[in-house]
């Protein structure tokens, strides 16, 4: 990336203080551009100047924030959440990403790549919104619990259809560029009235490549027609399936799909309010963006916002709901499950899998899972078998070495059905065998009979 940004006169807000501390930001990322290409000093001088960078943005929000605060501006807290969501989710997961590489060009490249539009994005929307220049961009999102809701299942679909780990680096994505991308376009109707949902989807290149490729067994490092086709499939299916979570979406049906152009995409970001617009990263293998059009949805949110007007009734509603809950447990008590496993896309899964008829309780380790065990006992484990450090195997020898938790009922998570493995832990008795790669409900249905024999 041989890339330098040029400060333009639309950048400015007529704000001294803002505009002298963008052009200072937009200096640093240009001076990290040309130490990146230092092969002698390239770790040491990135590290330095991303640190730089790092400081003068957080006091850049607090300067921003402050006169927002002074002239008594709407949009302070959603502009706040922006901040708090770059500082706290964006910069550490790109941070995680370097010291992971040590840097390595690619990494330092997506760091600026995404920093860099980032700010771009966010100087010509919602920083011009400050004074009056242009209408706040994300004001009209899908409440929080939605978003994170929408959030939880792309991870897990993008662990069950790629066997990849993702993390959301921002959920104000606002439309830049990031390596070379592929931009998907996909409308769907209801048939009922004129309402419709149109989900855009950017790929980087390589992560196609990566997983759609790596799938079909084509081994190349270049997109052709049938990897962009069977890309597009794919797509459709990852669409329907996070439909598949949100009943409000259920009568949805693939009326359009566009392939779009950098430009295209960027007409529809410019002219568009996103009720969803989120950013993620899959640890190395490549970064995708997930955005929604459709104000509708705003009428069917799953929570509602806590305003002074309305604080006390819901606070009210909220204590009646938790007392109606706490009767309800007391009454019928939930069945507890421990699900231990290293994988926080597994743990989580499993979590929304089996939360509505059970209490789930996890654990990232054989340690951790000692320690939970100890807290508060399950009435049943469900273990992963090859963890670092403790494996399932030595978590189960500890569990049955303790008078205490020895008769605890353990069935393993597997991602393979490994024969030896499975004599080797006989002795110990475990309950049983899950395979990770299948279906959600193939793995509940088992849980279920579980339970049904132990109850008779």
């Amino acid at each position: 990336m041989d890339t330098q940004f040029e400060w333009q006169e639309e950048f400015n807000l007529g704000v001294d203080v803002i505009d002298k501390e963008h052009q200072r930001l937009f200096k640093i990322i240009n001076k990290l551009f040309t130490l990146k290409k230092d092969e002698k000093n390239h770790q040491w001088a990135c590290q330095e100047g991303i640190k730089f960078f790092k400081g003068h943005s957080m006091k850049h929000f607090e300067d921003e924030e402050q006169y927002m605060e002074s002239i008594g501006y709407a949009g302070l807290e959603q502009h706040r959440q922006i901040h708090r969501g770059f500082r706290e989710q964006t910069l550490p997961i790109l941070e995680q990403e370097l010291a992971r590489t040590d840097y390595a060009p690619d990494a330092v490249d997506h760091f600026l790549g995404v920093c860099a539009g980032w700010l771009i994005g966010h100087t010509l929307t919602e920083d011009q919104s400050i004074t009056g220049k242009k209408i706040r961009k994300w004001e009209n999102q899908l409440p929080g619990e939605e978003r994170k809701a929408l959030q939880k299942v792309i991870v897990q679909l993008v662990f069950d259809m790629f066997h990849l780990e993702s993390q959301m680096i921002s959920d104000a994505y606002s439309g830049e560029k990031f390596g070379k991308g592929v931009y998907y376009r996909l409308v769907y109707g209801t048939g009922e009235d004129e309402k419709k949902l149109e989900v855009l989807m950017v790929f980087e290149e390589k992560l196609l490549i990566n997983t759609v490729g790596k799938i079909m067994g084509i081994k190349t490092n270049k997109l052709d027609n049938m990897l962009i086709h069977a890309a597009r499939y794919t797509a459709r299916q990852f669409v329907a399936r996070t439909m598949e979570a949100f009943p409000a979406m259920e009568k949805y049906e693939l009326k359009e799909e566009n392939l779009l152009s950098y430009e295209q995409f960027q007409e529809i970001f410019e002219r568009e309010t996103l009720q969803v617009s989120l950013l993620f990263n899959t640890g190395g293998e490549g970064y995708f963006a997930y955005c929604v059009i459709a104000p509708h949805l705003l009428q069917s949110g799953v929570g509602t916002p806590l305003e002074p007007e309305n604080a006390m009734d819901e606070v009210g509603r909220y204590l009646a709901e938790r007392k109606v809950q706490a009767k309800a447990d007391k009454e019928n008590p939930k069945p507890k499950v421990l699900v231990v496993d290293d994988s926080a896309t597994i743990r989580q899964g499993m979590k929304e899998l089996l939360s509505a008829d059970y209490e789930v309780a996890a654990a990232s380790s054989g340690v951790a899972a000692i320690r939970t065990i100890t807290l508060n006992r399950p009435d049943l484990v469900l273990l992963d078998y090859e963890m670092p450090i403790v494996d399932g195997h030595q978590t189960l020898e500890m569990l049955r070495s303790e008078d205490e938790f020895a008769d605890i009922p353990v069935i393993f998570l597997t991602g393979r059905r490994d024969t030896q493995s499975m004599i080797k832990v006989m002795p110990l008795k475990p309950a049983g065998y899950l395979l990770k790669t299948s279906k959600p409900a193939e793995i509940k249905q088992k849980i279920d009979a579980f339970f049904a024999g132990q109850r008779h």
